[in-house]
């Protein structure tokens, strides 16, 4: 045993010297991430060299042939937790050690090391990696020097303020508008003709076969209750599914060809087509179970009308879960159906109370037809929506934008002659007639048709590329328009002249070049009015940083993106941030959604923040996004350095509540840190 020692003793001596005369194996870079408030992290990346480099794991057996790390003394106090390791880990058994499992990397490794600092710190992290690697069939060891130095920085109380965008409060007002919207919904979903007939007979029943009135209200509230319950047994289940899995869906042309069909389909049947109900043994099947007069039979009751009212029901729900899904901690799709259910089974309650209100009640008839015929107008229009998204995402190039706003156009304006009595569908009926036995138009369906006449008349200068901010999160982007009437750039002060001619010379030493074909099309109106230079590439942008010596500001966006369109439409034109973004940062905007371009093969790897391979250049800019903030939504506007380190913890991402001015006080934050940095 001791002579098998002494020879592995003796051959591991001479695999030192024999390394020690070679290319070192492995390829070391180190830098450091600044999390703010004396937060670093220490990152060390590994790059084998045609060699197996073992990982910080020990393996099996007496064999200490595993990756270590020490650290001087002195500064152990600073660093927290253990090192973590990411990268493409690979297991194997060696015969050359007795078959015993090693686990070993071949491509990059990233290492991880966390660092705590106290205000008025300042100190130079030592240490030194001594690392294995197998090389043919021995095994050889080196080690790597470590010295970077770290000092305390605390974030400004202006970055703070800015940036701490208050996630519980904002969530707070997400679920409340998803609930306010579910409760809007619910009360329009009871006015349809589905649900609206059945309120008279649903009430007497109740009143009449309870002993007392009392009894008969408390079972109508024990009817409410179940289909509040129901509905929100749906939102809960929709609750469960990750945030991340509503936004791949979102994102995914196929889902949105369904929603397409869904929409289409609907909306076709609203205009009296035909009829979309669920199978009828599903509810009669409920009917049976619903004449008990338990209070379970009540709740069969309740659900007797969730699947009878759904054809005319179905798409509000399908529309609040779309919209709620991953909103408000995964809280959004709850809130959004109990909205829904509450609003649809409120009116039920107000008529138990006050019954006498049923003798008053208006009958279903044409008004509700007329109804039912306007969601339908409504329905196709969001159809394109979803046709829209699918049409960006495969790139077909057949609803640019002009072609989406005349359908648009059209739609709405046979929307207003209908309501106006000009066309007629298959079960409208005849117009109300005055006094003298004239046929007039009702006060609200005459509203509703100067509301859409006045809404085509809006979208028409959308022909000619104006911006349409009002509904610039549904039309497609500017840059899919032939032509652009209003393209022309912002005037520009005196003094800001200079700086202009300075950055175009400069972007014109490293124009944008990858991915500009096919992301300029998604580049926003404001930045096409105003000529402002956007790369698409995150390291092309870096190196026109050092070019320019400007910070960088990184759009985390998406081609399909609603909130991303509504921040640059509403944002991006304001003077004080156009003109700081063109004259202080270098702008690029990447795609978390562009997954037609897939890298080349030596750009591919396993993210483990993704957990999951990078392959396509969308994979990449969500990768970085996560690396830098460790966030997933869009929009979410992110500052680096020339060096790619963040000037300011985490990002800036959409909030209805803040404006132009905030932004762009976030901007003139960032820059002023940028500046101190440089000094």
């Amino acid at each position: 045993m001791i002579k098998y020692k002494v020879l592995f003793l003796v051959g591991m001596f001479l695999s030192l010297t024999m390394a020690a005369q070679d290319k070192q194996p492995v390829q070391f870079s180190f830098s450091k991430v600044d999390k703010g408030n004396g937060e670093y992290t220490l990152k060390i990346v590994a790059k084998p060299t045609a060699v197996k480099l073992f990982s910080i794991q020990k393996i099996s057996g007496d064999l200490a042939v595993n990756t270590s790390f020490s650290f001087d003394s002195t500064i152990k106090k600073y660093l927290q937790d253990s090192i973590a390791e990411t990268g493409s880990l690979q297991t194997e058994k060696d015969a050359a050690l007795n078959n015993i499992s090693i686990k070993f990397y071949t491509d990059s490794v990233i290492w991880l090391q966390k660092i705590k600092l106290s205000a008025g710190d300042s100190i130079r992290v030592k240490g030194s990696i001594t690392y294995y690697y197998k090389k043919g069939e021995s095994v050889e060891s080196a080690e790597q020097p470590i010295s970077m130095q770290f000092q305390y920085k605390a974030a400004s109380v202006e970055t703070a303020k800015i940036v701490a965008v208050t996630d519980s409060s904002f969530a707070n007002k997400s679920w409340l508008l998803l609930l306010l919207l579910g409760i809007g919904a619910g009360l329009l979903g009871f006015i349809t003709p589905c649900v609206y007939a059945l309120v008279p007979v649903t009430v007497s029943l109740f009143l009449k076969r309870s002993k007392t009135p009392a009894e008969g209200r408390k079972n109508v509230l024990v009817y409410a209750l179940s289909i509040i319950l129901i509905y929100t047994a749906i939102g809960a289940l929709a609750s469960i599914v990750p945030k991340t899995f509503w936004n791949n869906l979102s994102t995914n042309w196929i889902f949105n060809l369904f929603l397409f069909l869904m929409f289409l389909i609907f909306g076709i049947s609203f205009l009296g087509a035909f009829d979309i109900n669920l199978p009828s043994s599903w509810a009669n099947k409920l009917d049976s179970k619903s004449n008990s007069k338990s209070y379970v039979g009540i709740f069969f009751m309740a659900f007797t009308l969730v699947v009878v009212s759904f054809s005319c029901t179905g798409n509000f729900v399908a529309s609040i879960l779309g919209l709620a899904g991953g909103k408000a901690g995964n809280f959004g799709p709850i809130s959004g159906m109990f909205g829904f259910g509450f609003g649809l089974a409120f009116p039920f309650i107000i008529f138990a109370f006050f019954p006498k209100m049923l003798t008053v009640l208006t009958k279903s008839g044409g008004w509700q037809n007329a109804l039912k015929v306007t969601l339908g107008f409504v329905e196709l229009a969001f159809a394109l929506k979803f046709l829209s998204n699918v049409d960006v995402a495969k790139n077909l190039r057949i609803l640019d934008r002009e072609v989406f706003i005349v359908l648009w156009v059209t739609i709405f304006s046979l929307l207003g002659f209908y309501l106006l009595g000009k066309l007629k569908f298959k079960h409208d009926s005849e117009m109300p007639k005055n006094d003298w036995g004239l046929e007039y138009i009702p006060i609200p369906r005459l509203m509703l048709a100067i509301a859409s006449l006045a809404f085509s008349l809006y979208l028409i200068p959308g022909l000619w590329g104006a911006p349409l901010n009002a509904v610039s999160a549904f039309v497609p982007a500017a840059g899919t328009q032939d032509f652009i009437l209003y393209n022309q750039p912002a005037t520009t002060s005196a003094s800001t002249a200079n700086n202009n001619n300075a950055a175009v010379t400069a972007s014109a030493a490293l124009p944008p070049i990858k991915y500009v074909k096919r992301l300029s099309n998604y580049e926003p109106l404001a930045a096409k009015q105003n000529n402002l230079v956007i790369y698409y590439d995150y390291n092309e942008a870096l190196a026109a940083a050092k070019v320019l010596k400007k910070p960088v500001m990184i759009d985390f966006t998406g081609i399909q993106c609603v909130n991303c369109r509504k921040f640059e439409a509403s944002i991006w034109p304001d003077n004080a941030v156009i003109s700081k973004m063109k004259n202080d940062f270098v702008v690029v905007s990447l795609f978390s959604d562009y997954d037609d371009e897939e890298l080349p093969d030596n750009e591919k790897f396993f993210s483990k923040a993704l957990n999951g391979q990078v392959i396509t250049v969308g994979d990449k800019n969500e990768d970085l996004q996560q690396k830098l903030i460790q966030a997933s939504g869009q929009p979410n506007y992110v500052f680096v350095d020339t060096e790619g380190k963040l000037l300011v913890p985490g990002g800036y991402g959409y909030n209805p509540t803040k404006g132009a001015k905030e932004f762009a006080a976030h901007l003139e934050n960032v820059l002023a840190i940028f500046k101190q940095q440089q000094q």
